[in-house]
């Protein structure tokens, strides 16, 4: 059997965006997630947080508050009867206040170096795998790393620059369409 993965951008996909938050109260589903993410664990695909966290590196919260940020999406999933299969973020920025944060790194979306680590321990092939993400570098990251990629229009986008590899597979603003596309029941873009 062939593993299959989906990897989700955090802020602004899979939960509400709020900008810089690590307030594990306020870290919710966006709507239809918590279906979905229950509808694809079912069906055996994988699952992993893929994330920038640029708030390390302007000093807005400690890295170590990511550690918090990770059981609460843990404990989500398993309030849907799903599992978590890795949470992998880039604390860095090449314009970081903090020091040690500043670079211009390879795991940085649009740079794959995060989607490739993350399919690295699922142990999940890139044409076995999507990325679910709510702006283009997002689809860019997954195109480099050699996934497809679904554009969860949540009005996070705002700059629109445009490339072949900034081009999404799907473009969708429900997640019950993104359960769809990744258990290859639909081909439309909704």
């Amino acid at each position: 059997m062939i593993s299959r993965a989906l990897l989700l951008d955090k802020d602004g996909t899979l939960v509400e965006n709020l900008p810089f938050n690590v307030d594990l109260e306020r870290i919710r589903f966006m709507p239809g997630a918590g279906r979905a993410v229950a509808r694809l664990a079912r069906a055996g695909v994988r699952m992993a947080v893929v994330s920038n966290q640029p708030g390390v590196a302007f000093g807005y919260f400690p890295e170590s508050a990511l550690v918090g940020v990770e059981r609460r999406l843990h404990g989500l999933f398993a309030d849907c009867g799903a599992q978590l299969d890795g949470f992998h973020y880039c604390p860095h920025h090449p314009n970081a206040s903090v020091v040690r944060y500043r670079c211009a790194c390879r795991c940085r979306k649009p740079n794959a170096g995060l989607i490739q680590r993350a399919l690295a321990a699922l142990h999940v092939d890139p044409g076995e795998a999507w990325m679910v993400g709510d702006i283009l570098d997002d689809v860019e990251a997954a195109h480099a790393a050699g996934c497809r990629a679904i554009l969860f229009d949540s009005g996070g986008e705002t700059e629109w620059r445009t490339s072949p590899l900034r081009k999404p597979d799907h473009v969708t603003r429900r997640f019950a369409t993104v359960a769809d596309i990744v258990l290859g029941t639909t081909r439309a873009i909704a």
